[in-house]
């Protein structure tokens, strides 16, 4: 109980990391720093290290790293260009980092994914300084398709596998930790979507290993596999749930609707999910999925509109010690919001508006 601090980027430049404080007994949410890094990498995905003394950042043409010393001490310390493609760094080309994930456990390695077709066609391997957790080098680039264009990665709970939806190839892939030095990979395997139109986005993975939930943002549902526990590879259980609501105008495929962001809060026992509107006039929507204690989805409790459409975010980052608090992010208007999770309801309790050029990415809980 008490005060708490999130970290925020930024979808376009000027760069800068924004610090807000939640108070969780007079329900208040303040920005208290706006750390400036180099104008031009905005951080649209953010991650802490496993000691949350580093942040990774995903920064346009390249993937960063700083120093965080307390929440409103944050300093740069490395940016690293994109060299698994030639032609991904150029300043002609749309490709950018978008997505990274940090490792929980030795060697702390760092598995990154830059977007946008022909050129983000391998996920980068960086390895960190062991004594200060900075980004050092990139490994290992790892092979995908021409035209692949990972968005979310997310690990099984021993850190063993990676598993990562393929937005643009419309996949899911399936990598193996095969060196405890340097968290090099090797691929399993991997399987295209339900549906062509599917396109997954993101991927969430229950705390049992059991089970991993895939977010199509074209799609707009939330499809569920269970992990062979020979092979690895995810398979699809013919499971899957609306992300928006059932029949709303715009809500074919790939048209007004695009679903986001997924994560399992605290205890395992909830999954959240949200998608965003291709127009401001419109909504986006957050809902909540009651997991049972193997894994599998047991039943959708909401579907419940935001404030905005979410514009390129309306990204959910649930607390990562309680299933109590759940933070999202808007870059429409640039708002970050606390939500409380209480008795299977949610309800927003604090708000704050950051009126900065692309404010509102993911949120990453300090403490």
């Amino acid at each position: 109980m008490g005060l708490h601090h999130l970290m925020i980027g930024t979808w376009t430049p000027p760069g800068a990391i924004f610090t807000v404080q939640f108070d969780d007994e007079a329900l208040t949410l303040t920005m208290v720093k706006r750390t400036e890094i180099p104008l031009d990498e905005p951080i649209s995905w953010m991650s802490f290290d496993h000691a949350r003394k580093n942040i990774y950042g995903s920064a346009m043409k390249k993937w960063s790293s700083f120093a965080v010393s307390s929440p409103t001490s944050i300093t740069h310390v490395a940016s690293h260009e994109m060299t698994h493609n030639k032609s991904a760094p150029l300043d002609n080309t749309t490709t950018r980092a978008i997505f990274l994930l940090a490792a929980s456990n030795p060697p702390y390695s760092v598995y990154c994914n830059p977007f946008y077709k022909p050129h983000a066609d391998a996920l980068s391997v960086f390895t960190v300084d062991p004594s200060t957790g900075s980004l050092t080098k990139a490994v290992q680039h790892c092979p995908l398709d021409k035209d692949s264009g990972i968005h979310g990665a997310v690990f099984d709970p021993k850190e063993e596998y990676i598993y990562s939806a393929d937005l643009t190839a419309n996949k899911l892939w399936t990598h193996k930790k095969i060196s405890n030095e340097t968290g090099e990979l090797e691929l399993v395997g991997s399987q295209h979507a339900p549906d062509e139109l599917d396109h997954p986005r993101w991927v969430a993975m229950h705390p049992t290993g059991n089970y991993l939930y895939a977010l199509m943002e074209a799609g707009n549902r939330l499809c569920e596999y269970t992990i062979d526990p020979s092979t690895h590879l995810p398979v699809y259980t013919r499971h899957s749930y609306p992300l928006i609501p059932p029949g709303i105008p715009g809500g074919g495929k790939g048209k007004m609707y695009r679903a986001d962001v997924c994560a399992v809060s605290y205890s395992g026992k909830y999954l959240f999910a949200s998608s965003r509107a291709n127009s401001f006039e419109l909504t986006g929507y957050v809902a909540v999925f009651k997991l049972r204690k193997c894994g599998s989805i047991e039943k959708q409790l909401h579907l419940i509109p935001t404030p905005t459409s979410g514009g390129h975010s309306n990204a959910v980052s649930p607390c990562p010690w309680s299933d109590e608090w759940l933070a999202i992010t808007d870059d429409q208007e640039g708002w970050v919001e606390i939500y409380r999770w209480h008795e299977e309801f949610l309800h927003r309790v604090a708000r704050c508006r950051i009126q900065e050029p692309g404010f509102g990415m993911n949120a990453i809980w300090y403490d």
